[in-house]
């Protein structure tokens, strides 16, 4: 579909304002559709749901090496990914219910999560690590947990008390020469 990605978007947004029962035509207007567009190509909710968090996922995974590619090391490209990761978590406060679900297609979103943006993390932390910029002791799993868990109450922030924190978490995984330079 030539506007797959603008519905999308405009269902994300919509998802983070109104929640995922949001009426279509509200998704449809914002995307410039009609209603029949979208139920053309997702019949259902869940599937219109699903494919909005698949296509946030893909969209962070696929910024992993463009970022660790056009940023001056390793570290500029970690912060840059976890700002994206970062909007991703805290603009998905409105699928949270829905992808807690046991329903089937729901179940398998957490997996789909990991099996893309684990491996997307861990190569930009092992060129930080092979340039002896970035700590060896995170796991790329407990990066995106740890970051997963400040932004928890995101919704609730006052200015960018969730950016800061994780700015915070960051500079702690920045590997600092001594003063001997090792």
């Amino acid at each position: 579909m030539r506007n797959a990605r603008t519905v999308l978007d405009a269902a994300a947004a919509v998802f983070v304002e109104s929640g995922v029962d949001a009426p279509i035509r509200q998704i449809a207007a914002r995307a410039g559709v009609g209603i029949a567009t979208i139920y053309r190509h997702y019949p259902t909710r869940q599937e219109l749901i699903v494919a909005v968090y698949g296509h946030q996922v893909e969209a962070c995974a696929a910024a992993a090496p463009e970022l660790l590619a056009s940023s001056p090391s390793p570290r500029a490209a970690l912060r840059s990914w976890v700002g994206l990761f970062v909007e991703f978590l805290t603009t998905k406060h409105g699928l949270a219910s829905v992808m807690s679900s046991d329903d089937g297609e729901f179940g398998t979103l957490h997996a789909y999560f990991l099996d893309r943006l684990v491996p997307a993390c861990a190569q930009i932390l092992d060129a930080g690590i092979a340039q002896r910029s970035l700590r060896t002791d995170m796991p790329p799993a407990l990066l995106l947990r740890a970051i997963g868990n400040l932004c928890v109450t995101s919704r609730f922030d006052q200015g960018d008390e969730t950016q800061t924190m994780v700015d915070v978490f960051l500079d702690g995984l920045t590997v600092t020469p001594g003063p001997d330079g090792a």
